[in-house]
């Protein structure tokens, strides 16, 4: 047993979202074999989710490296954080996002497919990633956010210091959220007219105190109307990922969806699709996948145009019951929840 044998052993240990081993990663430092011991630094980039189980894994494949040798694993986890770096370039009457790195649309063509839930978990995972995460509800007519992280109760305040009447969000989950839901009651309808909406939205967003934030996550309506329009013009966007289910009557309007962030009057890029209820998996038979509304649709979407697929996320009971008792699964170190984690891994490579 050697240094570089040790470092043969451990490139068997594969990061399971960035499908490279942690060698190549160079997420291993200052291998040391001393007192019967071998000793090493997992370096992370940010603080993962995973890093329990990699850290299990490195035990596991040493010893079965080494099975004639009597040893302990002793490993030190660190964390060296990269920030994204900013892009967002603020006009006049946008100085509330001139600390915000990336503004992301979360968009779908239809309603039903699971937008909110896949911008929730997702807002989770980039935090629980390492990075400064706020989401916006701007789905005005139906707000499910407040529900969605058990915040209902939450009644905004207002910061005047800068001489501006600012927001303050709320801050739960390691996110920073805002919704319109916390400024109406539950079972309030919001009768709006589109210029009224599209102006409330814009409030949502231009006039809360975010802070520094690495990612601003905007969860739209479902559709294409000129709320999307007004909004996505207003409002400088990093981009969007378009959520939708397999099913073709769902991907019809995926097309509009894509093809409205393309227009000329819009210009923004589609960083990329999420195919959500992508298979459903019950608990009793976790191994089994069966394709009820229909399998890969996204991914021949994706192919169709030229943007990558982010993720596939079953449909599980767990991902709706942490929906709706207010604690997303992706909160959790759970299997059903890593699809989540892995999307915020594929979404921060994009920049």
């Amino acid at each position: 047993m050697n240094i570089k044998k040790i470092e043969e052993a451990l490139r068997g240990v594969m990061h399971p979202v960035k499908e490279k081993d942690i060698i190549s990663l160079e997420m291993v430092e200052d291998i040391k074999i001393e007192e019967g011991k071998i000793r090493f630094k997992l370096v992370f980039p940010s603080p993962d989710a995973l890093s329990s189980s990699i850290k299990k894994s490195c035990e596991k494949t040493l010893k079965d490296a080494f099975p004639a040798e009597d040893f302990k694993v002793s490993i030190m986890e660190l964390v060296r954080e990269r920030k994204i770096k900013k892009r967002v370039t603020v006009e006049l009457g946008q100085e509330a996002l001139e600390n915000v790195g990336h503004i992301i649309a979360v968009a779908s063509g239809k309603g039903g497919v699971g937008k909110s839930t896949v911008a929730v978990n997702l807002a989770i995972a980039l935090a629980k990633a390492g990075y400064r995460v706020g989401l916006t509800d701007a789905d005005v007519y139906g707000p499910s956010i407040p529900m969605m992280t058990d915040t209902e109760d939450y009644q905004p305040t207002v910061d005047e210091s800068s001489g501006k009447q600012m927001i303050i969000p709320k801050e739960k989950y390691g996110v920073k959220w805002m919704s319109i839901g916390y400024f109406s009651k539950p079972d309030q309808p919001l009768i709006w007219r589109g210029p009224m909406a599209s102006n409330a939205l814009k409030q949502m967003i231009l006039q809360v105190k975010w802070g520094e934030l690495d990612f601003l996550l905007v969860d739209l309506p479902p559709g294409t109307g000129d709320i999307h329009i007004s909004l996505v013009q207003d409002i400088p966007l990093s981009g969007a990922i378009v959520v939708s289910t397999p099913q073709p009557v769902a991907l019809t309007d995926v097309e509009k969806g894509i093809n409205m962030f393309r227009s000329k009057d819009i210009n923004k890029p589609v960083l990329g699709l999420v195919e959500n209820m992508s298979w459903f998996t019950p608990a009793e038979l976790p191994e089994n996948k069966y394709y009820i509304f229909g399998k890969e649709g996204c991914k021949k979407m994706a192919k169709k145009f030229n943007v990558p697929l982010l993720g596939q996320i079953p449909l599980i009971q767990s991902i709706r019951e942490g929906g709706d008792d207010g604690k997303p699964i992706a909160l959790k170190e759970r299997a059903d929840g890593h699809s989540f984690h892995e999307l915020a891994a594929k979404l921060s490579q994009s920049f």
